[in-house]
């Protein structure tokens, strides 16, 4: 059950909060000061804090203080009977989740404790989602060419630069992107990403700019565009070879002017955004054909990354294989499975046009198909069809 503190010198407020909040099951520990709370949080993890402001020794404030430096993710609700906006405003600034004054409505202390839970309840998913994540988005493998990679973003990650990251369908372009955007001093804000080959080429300009309400006949609300979602952050433009011309003149004066204007819209509104943008395309060849903007190309193409099909990089297969078994096994509930170095020897034979996202698909269909240790024989049977 989730385990309160409450640390109030009032013998008898303490009794009264305990005896409520232990009725609704919740596990309640005491302190009758600062100090002794302050004690308690070193050595027990809690839920939530019941915390008076007024208190001799160390008050409510000096405790919260503290506190937010060795358990900085623990709600704390402050309570006073001498309360004033200043004093909630400054409770707020220090980190507080809620104020509330002596003495507590019972239903307001009651929902003000259960949405602190849920708050702390939704941070944990939240880190655990965030490592489940960025596991997945592991760059898994040693060969010169992944190391050359690697190299490349530890220099530009911590910069500002705008990158062009370049590589065929599958290879790892999204997670250049992501280790890009996790290694740099944006790392606190957003990534968005805008797969600018899945919108169609007449709402490109709405997804990425936004648009004001009633600018066009479906246009019922207002709607903020990914500039402006990923201000402070990231903006991902993977297969940007993929957009129209007309997005693209936008796109070009957003990134010479750090401003945009929502379709229908006259204000200009500044933006603090970093793009990162993909391809598959040779942009080149496409600036020759008149599909892409060659000022566009420049802006963009401050640090070109190429990511390196899988043929070029077989050695790194093994490694591929091993994290895909484990991941597998993870999604599945289950032991994951062994492969024999025969099979990974064959498999690094075969032709991956379809790169890593390939590779994973097949692993997924021999720890479906096969034993416990998938052999040889598994590999030649079931990873044949999917070069066919």
């Amino acid at each position: 059950m989730p385990k309160i503190l409450i640390i109030d010198d009032e013998r008898a407020i303490r009794s009264t909060l305990k005896e409520i909040l232990e009725y609704e099951s919740y596990t309640v520990d005491e302190a009758e000061n600062g100090e002794v709370g302050l004690d308690l949080l070193t050595k027990t993890k809690y839920d939530v804090v019941l915390c008076d402001i007024k208190m001799p020794k160390i008050d409510g404030l000096e405790v919260l203080n503290r506190a937010m430096e060795f358990v900085p993710d623990t709600p704390f609700i402050m309570i006073s009977a001498h309360g004033t906006i200043d004093t909630a405003v400054e409770a707020t600034k220090k980190g507080a989740y809620d104020f509330l004054q002596k003495p507590p409505d019972l239903n307001r202390l009651l929902i003000t404790v259960r949405n602190a839970i849920d708050k702390i309840n939704l941070v944990t998913e939240t880190k655990k989602l965030k490592k489940k994540i960025s596991k997945n988005y592991e760059m898994v493998g040693n060969s010169p060419a992944l190391e050359k990679v690697r190299r490349a973003i530890e220099k530009v990650a911590k910069t500002d630069a705008r990158v062009l990251i370049t590589g065929p369908n599958g290879a790892g372009k999204e997670m250049v992107a992501r280790m890009l955007h996790e290694q740099s001093s944006r790392a606190t804000g957003p990534l968005v990403e805008v797969n600018c080959a899945a919108i169609p080429s007449e709402l490109i300009e709405s997804e990425l700019f936004g648009h004001e309400k009633g600018s066009f006949t479906s246009a019922v609300k207002q709607r903020i565009g990914k500039f402006e979602q990923a201000n402070g952050g990231t903006l991902f433009l993977d297969e940007i070879g993929d957009m129209s011309l007309s997005a693209q003149a936008k796109v070009l004066r957003a990134l010479q002017e750090n401003k945009i204007t929502r379709v229908g819209g006259e204000k200009e509104i500044s933006v603090d955004v970093r793009v990162v943008a993909a391809t598959n395309k040779d942009l080149i060849k496409e600036i020759e054909a008149r599909n892409f903007r060659e000022d566009l190309y420049h802006r963009l193409g401050v640090i070109l990354i190429h990511v390196p099909p899988l043929n070029e990089r077989r050695e790194d297969i093994p490694d591929l294989v091993n994290k895909f078994l484990q991941d597998i096994a993870n999604d599945y509930g289950n032991k994951p499975k062994t492969i024999s170095p025969a099979a990974l020897t064959f498999l690094q034979t075969l032709d991956w046009r379809g790169n890593i996202r390939q590779l994973r698909n097949v692993v997924e269909r021999l720890v479906i198909m096969s034993d416990d240790n998938i052999t040889e024989e598994d590999a030649r049977t079931f990873a044949l069809p999917a070069t066919a």
